[in-house]
């Protein structure tokens, strides 16, 4: 039986290449997640680092696609286990925990995700346990139900990348161009060959391991073909409040252009 949060799906098509698509999401209202799984999206990205999203609100979000196929992702605020617990006993199918330096710091991620021996998360779940008939049974499947991600957005990350993707219990990567460009002196400098460089060495590093690589940008179709190409698999396109402006904005320029005598 799969679990409510879509994360066998989610698994499944990134393992078998397919590309995945979904929605960054920021508001509190948890409608605009149902509808961002209506839309087709594969994913909702849920952002709590750089947003005012409390942990209700997060709850809502994750429990508006269930029963859809989409899956809920949040990323978190810091990688601090502290922070990263309850959020993990809402039951999303991933986790990202941004601004990952170093190798000690991706395994302080991956063990804030994981039950003893192998990591430090404290035992409390409350929707993670559906479908399980018993302690045990939820324990046997607890390190599959959650996708760990670190994310790789400072040059320390790169110099030290070997190790990163050597973590034990890392599910994948997420590139953060806009922190990495900023760490190298180059912030919002997309087209910056040193910039360029240093991205195509972290995706051909990234695919010549098992791991799954994905990132948060603002949709460019020539940028999804070409990082697909070099091995990302999921890319989080947009928030909801960027395609509102941007529909809004198209409709409110396209009746202001009409020759409409006054």
């Amino acid at each position: 039986m799969n679990s409510i949060n879509n994360v066998e799906r989610l698994s499944q098509r990134l393992r078998d290449g397919n590309v995945c698509v979904g929605m960054s999401v920021q508001t509190t209202d948890p409608l605009v997640s149902e509808v961002a799984a209506e839309a087709g999206n594969d994913f909702i990205w849920i952002e709590m680092e750089h947003s005012h999203l409390d942990l209700p609100a997060v709850m809502g979000h994750i429990m508006a696609v269930r029963g859809t196929q989409t899956a809920p992702v949040v990323r978190v605020p810091w990688n601090d286990a502290v922070l990263i617990k309850p959020i993990l006993d809402m039951a999303p199918a991933g986790i990202v925990i941004p601004m990952i330096r170093s190798a000690d710091e991706a395994l302080q991620a991956v063990r804030a995700c994981r039950y003893p021996p192998e990591g430090i998360r404290g035992f409390g779940p409350i929707r993670n346990m559906y479908n399980s008939a018993s302690m045990s049974d939820y324990l046997e499947s607890a390190a599959s139900q959650i996708l760990v991600f670190v994310q790789i957005e400072h040059i320390d990350a790169v110099h030290n990348l070997d190790a990163i993707l050597a973590t034990p219990g890392l599910d994948g990567i997420v590139l953060g161009r806009n922190d990495l460009s900023g760490s190298m002196g180059k912030l919002g400098q997309h087209s910056d060959p040193e910039l360029i460089q240093t991205i195509d060495t972290v995706l051909a590093k990234a695919s010549q391991s098992e791991l799954i690589v994905g990132t948060s940008i603002g949709y460019n179709s020539e940028t999804v073909q070409d990082w697909y190409a070099k091995g990302v698999r999921w890319f989080a396109l947009d928030e909801e409040l960027g395609h509102i402006f941007n529909g809004a904005k198209a409709v409110a320029d396209a009746v202001h252009a009409l020759d409409i005598a006054e």
